[in-house]
C-alpha cells in the first residue's frame, strides 16, 4: 500500500541515527524555534490523543505530553526511539512504537496528526498519508512542518555548494524522492494531502534563522556529523576531503559573528482537517 520504505528504514537505523542521538541536545537547541512554531500552530489541547509522526528522539512528543495530551510517538529508527523511551520514562501520557507510519495499522482514534520534519521520507506519499488519514477520529486534524526547497535554505545549501566541486558527478535525485526536500513544492504537497482524503488543506511559508553553532568549530562539527553534507562526505576522495572541508569552513566563516553562525532557512507548515 505504502511503497517500499526499506531504504529509509535502513538509513535511519545507521550512522546518521547514531550521530543524531549523540547530538540530541544540540539538535533540540537548533530546532527549538521551529518546534515552538509548529506546536503553537497545532494548538495542542489537554486530553487530546496525538500521533507524533517521525518522532525521532521524542522532543516534540514530550512537549505535547507535558501539555496534557495523550501522545503516541512513531518512528522507524530504533536508536532514536531508544532515546525517546528514555526521555519518556515516568510520564504515563507518552508512549512510543517502532513502526512505519506509512503502513502501520492504526485505530481511528487520534485528534491530531503531528510531525516536525518527519513526513518527508515516504516512498509513496499519497498512500502514506491515506493510511495516516485513517488514524484520525471524527473531526480530527493534521499539522506538520517540513522544509521548503534547498534554494530557500542557505543554511543547508551553502555548505553543500562549497563541497560540490569535490563530489563525484551524479544525477540529482528526483525532486519528490524521499528526503528532506520531498515536500518542498507547496502545490505538490497540497495535492498529496487532498488526494489522501484531507480537507481544508493550507500550506503556510515561514522564514527562519538557523543558528548552526556558537562558533566556527561547533558549526563544522554539526555539518560533518548531521544533515545532507554529512551524508556525502564519504563520497569525496580521501585526497580531496581536506580541501572540501576547508571550502565549507570558508563559507561558514563569512557568516560568523560574535553571536555565532546563523544562516537563513525556509519551511512550510501544513494544516488540514479530516
Amino acid at each position: 500500500m505504502s511503497g517500499d520504505n526499506s531504504d529509509q528504514i535502513e538509513f535511519w537505523n545507521g550512522s546518521m541515527a547514531t550521530n543524531w542521538v549523540a547530538a540530541d541536545e544540540r539538535m533540540d537547541e537548533l530546532l527549538a524555534p521551529l518546534s515552538q512554531l509548529v506546536l503553537q500552530r497545532a494548538g495542542v489541547q489537554r486530553g487530546e490523543s496525538i500521533l507524533d509522526i517521525g518522532c525521532g528522539c521524542g522532543a516534540t512528543s514530550m512537549a505535547m505530553a507535558e501539555a496534557g495530551a495523550q501522545e503516541l510517538g512513531i518512528d522507524v529508527s530504533a536508536p532514536m526511539l531508544a532515546r525517546a523511551v528514555e526521555r519518556g520514562r515516568g510520564n504515563d501520557g507518552v508512549k512510543f512504537v517502532e513502526a512505519d507510519a506509512a503502513s502501520h495499522a492504526f485505530e481511528p482514534k487520534f485528534d491530531l496528526l503531528f510531525s516536525r520534519f518527519g513526513v518527508m521520507f515516504f516512498a509513496d506519499p499519497v498512500a502514506a498519508f491515506t493510511n495516516l488519514h485513517s488514524a484520525l477520529s471524527p473531526g480530527g486534524r493534521l499539522c506538520f512542518i517540513c522544509w521548503q526547497a534547498m534554494t530557500e535554505n542557505p543554511w543547508l545549501a551553502a555548505p553543500m555548494g562549497a563541497a560540490q566541486p569535490f563530489l563525484p558527478d551524479a544525477d540529482p535525485p528526483a525532486p519528490s524522492a524521499p528526503g528532506p526536500f520531498s515536500m518542498a513544492d507547496a502545490e505538490l504537497l497540497s495535492n498529496v494531502l487532498n488526494t489522501a482524503g484531507f480537507s481544508d488543506v493550507a500550506v503556510e511559508a515561514h522564514a527562519v534563522e538557523m543558528r548552526v553553532g556558537s562558533n566556527l568549530e561547533e558549526a563544522m562539527e554539526f555539518y560533518t556529523r548531521l544533515g545532507p553534507l554529512a551524508g556525502v562526505l564519504g563520497d569525496i576522495e580521501p585526497d580531496n576531503r581536506a580541501a572540501a572541508l576547508a571550502a565549507v569552513s570558508k563559507i561558514l566563516a563569512a557568516s560568523e559573528t560574535a553571536a555565532g553562525i546563523a544562516l537563513p532557512g525556509g519551511c512550510w507548515i501544513a494544516t488540514a482537517n479530516q
